[in-house]
């Protein structure tokens, strides 16, 4: 197929176009923010057939999925296309395992509980996290102790360079901590349509070394755990420390944990012996919400814009907060924990 090259007016087919449409119980923060076009699609077909009459060149566009890891700090003069493509199939199974096929618009934790009920593990410990399947791979979503590389075998995605629909392997798609390609050489090239995992059918392996899942396991009187026990232990973890999208706007951990080397970590850890860390390779992982903490930032509030009283990786927006002040919170968080930690943190939260 050609490159998308042409440019037609508002309507065609059946994917309707909204005008000047607001997009703010569209995204997690729920701060006000407007696009020039909005669209839904549901098929394959529909997501090419809108590329093909608003080619990226001449109109940009922003995928939407869940809208929970992304931050609006203005109007998006453009077209945003929200991705609601639904499906499940099981594409392959054997006796130890099953290559599970899951569409782009199927919301993430849903799936999770889909699969630890059907006693497919995995994906157990990435319970609770907001936002859609299709989002995934871009951020590499993880949590106590696993990210979506473990269970991850390829994608499906539309080209948007040339209109062709493409499988990516997980070599391919070059996971990191919260990364992928899809942020880097790939970004804005691809639109994820879907995603292929593989899953165990037997003999898990539960990982529970991570945070404080195994004193819940304690305290809930679990001698024998499976993969639900780490689902509901997961569960009531972030329950307990982070705000509910729906109550409070906020879009999970704002910051990435920050990753040191050898040296950097021990004279770190010298002056800092209480700090929270995990090691990562050759090279050692500080807990960003204890860095923030320790810099006197948890609870704070400027206007509507905070940092979460339980968990200070969290930004919020306490109702009224503009995407821009929010951003601005995240700049002072930022100088105040390179000053005094010589570390310096970044968004893990897409910024627009």
């Amino acid at each position: 197929m050609a490159k998308f090259s042409y440019f037609y007016p508002l309507h065609f087919a059946e994917v309707k176009i909204f005008e000047n449409y607001r997009l703010t119980s569209l995204n997690s923060f729920g701060v006000e923010a407007k696009c020039r076009y909005f669209a839904e699609v549901t098929q394959n077909d529909e997501l090419l057939g809108l590329l093909e009459k608003f080619p990226p060149h001449i109109l940009p566009h922003l995928l939407l999925g869940g809208g929970s890891n992304i931050l609006f700090t203005s109007d998006y003069d453009g077209l945003v296309i929200k991705i609601v493509l639904r499906g499940i199939r099981v594409r392959r199974k054997t006796v130890d395992e099953v290559w599970l096929e899951v569409s782009a618009g199927e919301d993430w934790d849903e799936l999770v509980k889909f699969c630890v009920e059907n006693n497919w593990g995995g994906l157990e410990n990435l319970s609770g996290i907001p936002g859609s399947v299709g989002s995934a791979p871009i951020q590499n979503i993880g949590a106590y102790g696993a990210e979506l590389k473990d269970s991850f075998d390829s994608l499906s995605a539309l080209d948007k360079d040339t209109g062709n629909i493409v499988t990516l392997t997980k070599e391919q798609c070059k996971f990191g901590y919260r990364d992928s390609i899809f942020k880097r050489e790939f970004k804005n090239r691809y639109a994820i349509l879907g995603v292929m995992l593989k899953l165990t059918v037997r003999n898990h392996v539960l990982n529970m070394t991570y945070g404080a899942i195994g004193q819940n396991m304690q305290e809930m009187g679990v001698q024998s755990p499976g993969i639900m026990d780490v689902r509901k232990a997961v569960l009531s973890i972030r329950q307990s420390k982070l705000p509910d999208p729906k109550v409070i706007g906020n879009a999970g951990s704002f910051f990435k944990n920050p990753v040191v080397s050898m040296e950097h970590f021990q004279n770190f850890i010298e002056r800092n012996p209480g700090a929270s860390w995990y090691p990562d390779g050759d090279r050692y992982k500080i807990a960003a919400g204890w860095l923030i903490e320790q810099a006197g930032w948890k609870g704070y509030r400027e206007k509507d814009a905070g940092v979460h009283s339980k968990q200070a990786l969290v930004l919020v927006n306490y109702g009224n907060a503009t995407g821009n002040e929010i951003l601005q919170l995240s700049h002072k968080v930022i100088a105040s924990v390179y000053e005094k930690y010589n570390i310096l943190l970044e968004a893990e939260v897409n910024i627009i």
